[in-house]
Protein backbone atom coordinates (compact mmCIF):
# COMPACT_ATOMS: atom_id res chain seq x y z
CA UNK A 1 0.00 0.00 0.00
CA UNK A 2 2.85 2.45 0.73
CA UNK A 3 5.16 1.78 -2.60
CA UNK A 4 1.10 2.06 -4.34
CA UNK A 5 0.77 5.69 -2.84
CA UNK A 6 4.35 7.02 -3.55
CA UNK A 7 3.81 6.06 -7.61
CA UNK A 8 0.29 7.76 -7.42
CA UNK A 9 2.04 10.88 -6.57
CA UNK A 10 4.77 10.31 -8.45
CA UNK A 11 2.44 9.93 -11.54
CA UNK A 12 0.52 12.76 -10.91
CA UNK A 13 3.14 14.81 -10.55
CA UNK A 14 4.49 13.86 -13.99
CA UNK A 15 1.02 14.59 -15.65
CA UNK A 16 1.05 17.91 -14.27
CA UNK A 17 4.27 18.45 -15.51
CA UNK A 18 3.26 17.46 -19.00
CA UNK A 19 0.13 19.81 -18.73
CA UNK A 20 2.25 22.72 -18.12
CA UNK A 21 4.46 22.74 -20.61
CA UNK A 22 3.33 24.96 -23.74
CA UNK A 23 1.92 22.84 -26.11
CA UNK A 24 4.28 23.16 -29.73
CA UNK A 25 3.07 25.06 -32.80
CA UNK A 26 2.96 22.45 -35.96
CA UNK A 27 6.05 23.15 -38.53
CA UNK A 28 4.98 25.58 -41.25
CA UNK A 29 5.06 24.96 -45.19
CA UNK A 30 7.07 27.30 -47.02
CA UNK A 31 4.63 28.32 -49.58
CA UNK A 32 4.76 26.34 -53.43
CA UNK A 33 6.68 29.15 -55.35
CA UNK A 34 6.11 27.09 -58.18
CA UNK A 35 2.42 28.13 -58.93
CA UNK A 36 3.25 31.82 -58.16
CA UNK A 37 5.72 31.77 -60.47
CA UNK A 38 3.40 30.19 -63.24
CA UNK A 39 1.04 32.01 -62.77
CA UNK A 40 3.70 35.06 -63.73
CA UNK A 41 5.07 33.95 -66.32
CA UNK A 42 1.74 32.71 -68.07
CA UNK A 43 0.49 35.96 -67.92
CA UNK A 44 2.97 38.35 -68.96
CA UNK A 45 1.36 41.49 -70.84
CA UNK A 46 1.77 41.49 -74.80
CA UNK A 47 4.39 43.94 -75.71
CA UNK A 48 3.06 47.04 -77.33
CA UNK A 49 5.43 47.40 -80.48
CA UNK A 50 4.62 50.22 -82.55
CA UNK A 51 4.91 49.09 -86.37
CA UNK A 52 7.08 50.71 -88.95
CA UNK A 53 6.96 48.77 -91.78
CA UNK A 54 5.14 48.23 -94.99
CA UNK A 55 2.85 51.37 -94.56
CA UNK A 56 4.54 53.52 -92.76
CA UNK A 57 4.72 57.38 -93.62
CA UNK A 58 6.35 61.11 -92.04
CA UNK A 59 3.69 63.23 -91.39
CA UNK A 60 5.36 64.89 -94.14
CA UNK A 61 4.79 62.62 -96.72
CA UNK A 62 0.59 62.68 -96.01
CA UNK A 63 0.59 65.58 -96.12
CA UNK A 64 2.26 65.99 -99.21
CA UNK A 65 -0.18 63.35 -101.08
CA UNK A 66 -3.37 65.38 -99.35
CA UNK A 67 -1.98 68.81 -101.28
CA UNK A 68 -2.22 66.68 -104.31
CA UNK A 69 -5.86 65.60 -103.28
CA UNK A 70 -6.45 69.39 -102.47
CA UNK A 71 -5.02 70.62 -106.55
CA UNK A 72 -7.51 67.44 -107.68
CA UNK A 73 -10.44 68.77 -106.15
CA UNK A 74 -9.43 72.66 -106.97
CA UNK A 75 -9.55 70.87 -110.89
CA UNK A 76 -12.44 69.51 -110.65
CA UNK A 77 -14.63 72.22 -109.22
CA UNK A 78 -12.92 74.23 -112.05
CA UNK A 79 -14.00 72.12 -115.03
CA UNK A 80 -17.68 71.37 -113.03
CA UNK A 81 -18.06 75.76 -113.74
CA UNK A 82 -17.39 75.54 -117.63
CA UNK A 83 -20.58 72.83 -117.68
CA UNK A 84 -23.49 74.17 -119.64
CA UNK A 85 -26.04 71.51 -119.62
CA UNK A 86 -29.53 74.05 -120.27
CA UNK A 87 -28.03 74.24 -123.91
CA UNK A 88 -28.37 70.00 -123.91
CA UNK A 89 -31.19 68.85 -125.75
CA UNK A 90 -32.43 65.72 -123.53
CA UNK A 91 -36.07 65.16 -122.22
CA UNK A 92 -37.05 66.38 -118.84
CA UNK A 93 -36.58 63.25 -117.29
CA UNK A 94 -32.70 62.90 -118.00
CA UNK A 95 -32.09 67.24 -117.42
CA UNK A 96 -33.43 66.39 -113.96
CA UNK A 97 -31.71 63.20 -113.17
CA UNK A 98 -28.63 64.97 -114.78
CA UNK A 99 -28.87 67.61 -112.71
CA UNK A 100 -29.25 65.75 -109.23
CA UNK A 101 -26.04 63.60 -109.93
CA UNK A 102 -24.33 67.36 -110.66
CA UNK A 103 -25.46 68.79 -107.29
CA UNK A 104 -24.63 65.55 -105.68
CA UNK A 105 -21.06 65.78 -107.03
CA UNK A 106 -20.57 69.07 -105.92
CA UNK A 107 -21.16 68.44 -102.11
CA UNK A 108 -20.09 64.88 -102.13
CA UNK A 109 -16.87 67.18 -103.43
CA UNK A 110 -17.42 69.66 -100.68
CA UNK A 111 -17.59 67.13 -97.98
CA UNK A 112 -14.53 66.16 -99.24
CA UNK A 113 -12.32 68.83 -99.01
CA UNK A 114 -13.91 69.21 -95.03
CA UNK A 115 -12.40 65.59 -94.08
CA UNK A 116 -9.16 66.21 -96.29
CA UNK A 117 -8.42 69.32 -94.05
CA UNK A 118 -9.21 67.81 -91.17
CA UNK A 119 -6.56 64.91 -91.36
CA UNK A 120 -3.99 67.50 -92.94
CA UNK A 121 -4.16 69.08 -88.86
CA UNK A 122 -4.29 65.39 -87.66
CA UNK A 123 -2.00 62.88 -90.27
CA UNK A 124 -1.90 60.45 -87.97
CA UNK A 125 -5.87 60.18 -87.20
CA UNK A 126 -7.17 56.49 -88.42
CA UNK A 127 -10.69 57.96 -88.17
CA UNK A 128 -10.05 61.11 -90.43
CA UNK A 129 -8.02 58.88 -92.66
CA UNK A 130 -11.19 56.77 -93.26
CA UNK A 131 -13.36 59.38 -93.74
CA UNK A 132 -11.46 61.00 -96.85
CA UNK A 133 -11.07 57.53 -98.53
CA UNK A 134 -14.44 56.87 -97.88
CA UNK A 135 -15.68 60.12 -99.44
CA UNK A 136 -13.36 59.79 -102.41
CA UNK A 137 -15.59 56.36 -103.26
CA UNK A 138 -18.42 58.40 -103.01
CA UNK A 139 -17.34 61.34 -105.40
CA UNK A 140 -15.82 58.32 -108.11
CA UNK A 141 -19.45 56.99 -109.43
CA UNK A 142 -20.79 60.09 -109.64
CA UNK A 143 -18.00 61.96 -111.15
CA UNK A 144 -17.83 59.08 -113.86
CA UNK A 145 -21.59 59.36 -114.62
CA UNK A 146 -20.84 63.35 -114.92
CA UNK A 147 -17.90 62.65 -117.44
CA UNK A 148 -20.04 60.63 -119.58
CA UNK A 149 -22.65 62.87 -119.82
CA UNK A 150 -20.21 65.63 -120.62
CA UNK A 151 -18.60 63.52 -123.48
CA UNK A 152 -21.93 62.45 -125.02
CA UNK A 153 -23.52 65.99 -124.74
CA UNK A 154 -20.72 69.01 -124.32
CA UNK A 155 -17.54 67.69 -126.12
CA UNK A 156 -15.13 65.24 -125.62
CA UNK A 157 -12.37 67.26 -124.85
CA UNK A 158 -13.69 68.84 -122.00
CA UNK A 159 -14.69 65.08 -121.15
CA UNK A 160 -11.49 63.65 -121.13
CA UNK A 161 -10.43 66.40 -118.70
CA UNK A 162 -12.95 64.94 -116.16
CA UNK A 163 -11.59 62.00 -116.85
CA UNK A 164 -7.94 63.00 -116.16
CA UNK A 165 -8.26 64.62 -112.99
CA UNK A 166 -10.38 61.78 -111.94
CA UNK A 167 -7.95 59.81 -112.65
CA UNK A 168 -5.58 61.41 -110.85
CA UNK A 169 -7.94 60.98 -107.49
CA UNK A 170 -8.18 57.80 -107.57
CA UNK A 171 -4.30 57.44 -107.86
CA UNK A 172 -3.91 59.28 -104.78
CA UNK A 173 -6.85 57.97 -102.91
CA UNK A 174 -4.65 53.82 -104.09
CA UNK A 175 -1.19 55.94 -102.60
CA UNK A 176 -2.98 56.78 -98.97
CA UNK A 177 -4.44 53.35 -98.57
CA UNK A 178 -0.91 51.72 -97.12
CA UNK A 179 -0.73 53.90 -94.96
CA UNK A 180 -4.71 53.76 -93.54
CA UNK A 181 -3.78 49.72 -93.44
CA UNK A 182 -0.42 50.84 -91.18
CA UNK A 183 -2.93 52.64 -88.91
CA UNK A 184 -5.54 50.41 -88.61
CA UNK A 185 -2.58 47.43 -87.31
CA UNK A 186 -0.98 50.03 -85.30
CA UNK A 187 -4.23 49.82 -83.56
CA UNK A 188 -5.09 46.44 -83.26
CA UNK A 189 -1.67 45.48 -81.66
CA UNK A 190 -2.31 48.56 -78.96
CA UNK A 191 -5.40 47.09 -78.22
CA UNK A 192 -3.94 43.48 -77.93
CA UNK A 193 -1.33 44.73 -75.82
CA UNK A 194 -4.17 46.58 -73.35
CA UNK A 195 -5.95 43.55 -73.12
CA UNK A 196 -3.08 41.48 -71.98
CA UNK A 197 -1.73 44.14 -69.46
CA UNK A 198 -5.69 43.74 -68.02
CA UNK A 199 -5.89 40.17 -67.97
CA UNK A 200 -2.12 40.22 -66.28
CA UNK A 201 -3.20 42.31 -63.33
CA UNK A 202 -6.75 40.12 -62.78
CA UNK A 203 -4.58 37.50 -62.38
CA UNK A 204 -2.39 38.58 -60.29
CA UNK A 205 -4.79 40.56 -58.08
CA UNK A 206 -6.77 36.97 -57.54
CA UNK A 207 -3.68 35.47 -56.76
CA UNK A 208 -2.68 38.04 -53.96
CA UNK A 209 -6.50 37.77 -52.72
CA UNK A 210 -6.36 34.15 -52.42
CA UNK A 211 -7.33 33.08 -48.93
CA UNK A 212 -7.62 36.64 -47.78
CA UNK A 213 -11.27 37.20 -48.59
CA UNK A 214 -14.23 36.66 -46.18
CA UNK A 215 -17.01 34.72 -46.34
CA UNK A 216 -20.40 36.76 -47.64
CA UNK A 217 -22.56 37.49 -44.71
CA UNK A 218 -26.41 38.22 -45.39
CA UNK A 219 -28.11 41.11 -44.81
CA UNK A 220 -31.28 41.36 -42.60
CA UNK A 221 -33.91 42.44 -45.17
CA UNK A 222 -35.06 45.47 -43.55
CA UNK A 223 -37.90 48.01 -45.24
CA UNK A 224 -36.23 51.45 -46.01
CA UNK A 225 -37.77 54.51 -44.24
CA UNK A 226 -38.01 57.03 -47.26
CA UNK A 227 -37.77 60.54 -45.93
CA UNK A 228 -40.56 62.39 -47.25
CA UNK A 229 -43.08 59.30 -47.31
CA UNK A 230 -46.61 60.68 -46.67
CA UNK A 231 -48.54 59.18 -43.90
CA UNK A 232 -51.94 58.48 -43.57
CA UNK A 233 -54.22 61.68 -41.83
CA UNK A 234 -55.74 60.50 -38.69
CA UNK A 235 -59.54 61.27 -38.40
CA UNK A 236 -60.18 64.47 -37.71
CA UNK A 237 -64.03 65.85 -35.58
CA UNK A 238 -66.20 67.87 -37.88
CA UNK A 239 -66.53 72.09 -37.73
CA UNK A 240 -66.73 73.06 -33.95
CA UNK A 241 -69.95 72.22 -32.50
CA UNK A 242 -70.84 70.21 -35.17
CA UNK A 243 -70.92 65.85 -35.66
CA UNK A 244 -68.34 64.12 -36.45
CA UNK A 245 -66.84 63.82 -39.36
CA UNK A 246 -68.47 60.91 -41.55
CA UNK A 247 -71.62 60.58 -38.79
CA UNK A 248 -75.08 60.37 -40.17
CA UNK A 249 -76.94 63.54 -40.65
CA UNK A 250 -79.42 64.47 -38.09
CA UNK A 251 -83.00 64.67 -39.83
CA UNK A 252 -84.81 67.94 -38.32
CA UNK A 253 -88.23 67.46 -37.15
Amino acid sequence: MRWSAILSVLLGISVHAVAQQPAQAPPQTAPDQSLETETVQSSQPASATMPSGEGFMEPAQVKEILQKVWLAEYRLNDLLTQVQPERWKLDDSTRRSFQQTFETLRSELKALEEWRSQLDARPDSMYLGYMMHASVDAVLPRLDAVTRMISAHENSSLGAQFSQAGNQLFDLQQAVQPYLVYLLRNQDQLLRAAQGNLASCQNELSYAMRGRTQRVTPMRNVRPDFKGRRKPKPATAGKEGGAPAGAAPVKKP
